[in-house]
């Protein structure tokens, strides 16, 4: 049970603004074989996916707290900026290393629904963690 606990909060962190991977440690504990890769699959998907989640609901925040300061990061300007070009789609990209925290932060700011965010966010962390899965040798 600690394994899985520990996977979900790695998930979690990586998912963040903070710096983290969590695919390393899915790998090693699929390796292990000590619990199905479904499971592996649903917890390691669930705790990036709310990680995601905490990072669009710092967004949605500071919208609403500090509406006339506006992102001051680079990385969080050109995601609103795609955003604002490419829609909410773009969220589906918020698993990609540096670009994806500031999509999920943006999202929040811009005013992206929590349920379509939850969707999309979730899709494409759940795309990328069975694909991380699949290219590891174990079958979903």
């Amino acid at each position: 049970m600690s394994s899985i606990l520990t996977l979900f909060g790695s998930s979690f962190l990586a998912s963040t603004l903070l710096p983290g991977g969590s695919e390393a440690l899915l790998i090693w504990y699929l390796q292990q074989d000590v619990h199905p890769p479904q499971l592996l699959w649903l917890t390691a998907t669930l705790g990036n996916t709310l990680g995601g989640l905490s990072s669009w609901l710092i967004g949605w925040w500071l919208a609403k707290r500090f509406p006339e300061k506006g992102l001051k990061d680079q990385r969080q300007r050109q995601a609103l900026e795609r955003i604002g070009r490419y829609g909410s789609p773009v969220l589906l990209f918020s698993w990609l290393p540096i670009v994806g925290d500031p999509l999920c932060l943006a999202a929040g700011w811009a005013g992206v629904r929590f349920s379509l965010a939850t969707v999309l966010i979730g899709s494409g962390k759940g795309l990328r963690y069975a694909v991380v899965i699949w290219l590891s040798g174990a079958a979903l």
